[in-house]
């Protein structure tokens, strides 16, 4: 009777073992898939906020780019047809039509909201890669992990940064 309750208690755990190791392959399994889904589903949300970035700051130069313009053909005929000989005078007491840089104003802004936008979305998508490799590298969850395989991104960046980031050095530091 020992015998038969000693075989029954080592099925038992072995049953459990299985059950707890199908468990936990599952488990890091379906994690993995999960953290490549969301990378493939991130990397087009950062098309998108590039895509939008690029549109919003080239249509807001236009308007404004068109604002200088306007303004620059129509200013020197409004003063010309008001002023002429001794009503000069009368230039220096009224109001006259002013530029109006708001429109720079919001340019500039919107271009560091979106750059900002841009950022986070690709720092989002470095979490996810940074995630993603954890759990591929560490234990217990390396063990199980099916596809090891690295998720792949190239981070946008510029030719400078590029450099720096190569190189070590940023020693340019003039603004203008």
């Amino acid at each position: 009777m020992n015998k038969k309750f000693k075989t029954i208690g080592i099925i038992s755990i072995q049953a459990s073992l299985i059950i707890v190791i199908g468990c936990m392959f599952g488990f890091y399994n379906n994690k993995e898939v999960s953290l490549r889904n969301q990378s493939t589903a991130q990397i087009g949300k950062i098309e998108g906020v590039y895509d939008k970035m690029w549109k919003v700051i080239q249509q807001k130069a236009q308007v404004t780019s068109e604002y200088k313009d306007a303004f620059k053909e129509i200013y020197p005929e409004l003063i010309s047809g008001r002023y002429s000989g001794e009503s000069m005078m009368k230039w220096i007491q009224e109001s006259n039509p002013e530029f109006d840089a708001s429109l720079y104003k919001d340019l500039m802004q919107s271009i560091e909201i979106l750059r900002t936008e841009f950022q986070h979305a690709q720092e989002k998508e470095l979490d996810i890669i940074r995630e993603h490799t954890n759990l591929c590298t560490t234990y217990p969850s390396k063990w199980f992990v099916s596809n090891k395989e690295p998720i792949e991104y190239t981070i946008i960046s510029s030719t400078k940064s590029k450099a720096t980031m190569k190189t070590g050095l940023d020693d340019d530091i003039s603004v203008f």
